[in-house]
């Protein structure tokens, strides 16, 4: 299996206002062609820093890709690096500066003589075209490598790899194909998946399976390898079956869907219709929700009541309710259920009130304490949760847990 490293080259990405996106990108797109990522580098716009990442890649991997630092400016310095590690000239080519200064041009502008470098190309790359900005792409074979030099920004980036460069390496690949497939599972933590599930996967060197926590569920991921795509599906196919056998409904998704996509598939064919009341979720519910195109055919309506005296006045929620048992309580959680499904005229009405913290607390009713409740023509149901974390994290969980109360009602 041919084995690359991608090199995210800028200052502005070791910084924490960017996030090299590029890399997980070109992964997928690599993986899926049978290419496997040994490693990924981020580099700043440091001469000797990045021509050492350059040579070391170079001496790991037979595909090294490189991202960034193609531009006009002083700081930009891939070309200048990315030859002196491949101990190669770099020269103006007329071609690539009359193709840059076209585009000016069309622009209605004068090109910029800074623009000029953009026209500096490796002895012996073959130039990749950009029709989405001015800098140039590069290919070139080295010794037994392959060096890729792509632009930064994605919507030049991608295009260019995608229609240059994917299919020179899809040669180098051969046959070999790579699938790979994420179940997301709710409402068991991870040693108890890895309990239940070992026995399967671990007779298989062909998927591999890896067991990750992620916030609020467990992610199963599976990889396979084929001589084509299709077989790498079935193996797939095969191991995630016996899987499904195990954890049952513990499984929400099997191709990587978030909780609110399979919430909503199962409502808008189903034909029915939900409205949310929110407390210590502060509205991220029906955020969630709506986030999911097509929503306005389920979705009703949503309501935030923080306070008590909005959740008697807006949800009718009895205030003898509230004195009598608190605000974060199985009875007022069943009464804002049933409130907003009969303020929205809705199948189902969902409903979450807690303690997020990091104050608010107490003995009886410690930080972390969630009630949530689901309310249907038929019945209303609560579920008590304990939730750890911060309050990011127990605002999170807890809309995690009332979509899937409603998801396992829906099944």
């Amino acid at each position: 299996m041919l084995t690359a490293e991608i090199i995210a080259i800028g200052s502005e990405l070791l910084t924490p206002d960017r996030t090299d996106t590029n890399s997980l990108w070109l992964t997928e797109k690599l993986n899926g062609i049978g290419v496997e990522v040994k490693l990924k580098t981020v580099v700043g716009d440091d001469d000797a820093r990045l021509e050492e990442a350059i040579r070391d890649a170079l001496k790991r991997s037979r595909i090294v890709i490189t991202t960034g630092g193609l531009g006009p400016t002083e700081d930009d310095i891939t070309r200048k690096i990315a030859a002196r590690a491949l101990s190669r000239r770099l020269a103006y080519n007329e071609k690539v500066l009359e193709t840059i200064r076209e585009k000016f041009m069309r622009m209605n502008r004068q090109m910029p003589e800074i623009n000029a470098r953009q026209a500096m190309v490796i002895e012996g790359a073959e130039v990749l075209d950009n029709p989405n900005g001015t800098a140039p792409g590069m290919y070139l074979e080295h010794e037994t490598r392959a060096v890729v030099l792509l632009p930064g920004p994605p919507r030049e980036m991608r295009p260019m790899f995608e229609n240059f460069v994917l299919p020179k390496l899809m040669t180098k690949a051969g046959d070999l194909r790579v699938a790979r497939r994420i179940m997301r599972v709710a409402g068991l933590g991870e040693s108890a998946v890895d309990s239940v599930i070992a026995p399967v996967y671990t007779q298989y060197d062909n998927p591999q399976t890896t067991i990750l926590f992620n916030r609020s569920e467990i992610e199963i991921h599976l990889t396979a390898q084929g001589k084509t795509e299709t077989e790498a599906e079935l193996l797939l196919d095969g191991l995630a079956g016996q899987i499904e056998e195990r954890l049952g409904d513990a499984i929400f998704a099997f191709r990587g869907e978030t909780m609110e996509q399979v919430v909503g598939l199962r409502l808008a064919v189903g034909g029915f219709t939900l409205a949310v009341a929110e407390s210590c979720t502060g509205g991220l519910v029906a955020e969630r929700m709506t986030d999911v195109p097509g929503a306005s055919s389920y979705f009703l309506e949503g309501v935030v009541a923080y306070s008590n005296d909005a959740k008697v006045r807006s949800l009718g929620v009895p205030a003898e309710f509230i004195a009598e048992y608190g605000a974060v309580s199985a009875q007022v959680a069943e009464a804002m259920a049933e409130g907003i499904k009969h303020r929205a005229e809705a199948d189902f009405g969902v409903s979450v009130t807690g303690i997020a913290g990091p104050g608010g607390g107490s003995a009886e009713k410690p930080v972390g304490l969630v009630y949530i409740a689901l309310a249907d023509d038929a019945h209303t149901e609560h579920r008590k949760l304990m939730l750890p974390g911060d309050r990011q994290l127990i605002r999170w969980r807890a809309s995690q847990a009332a979509l899937d109360l409603l998801r396992r009602r829906l099944i």
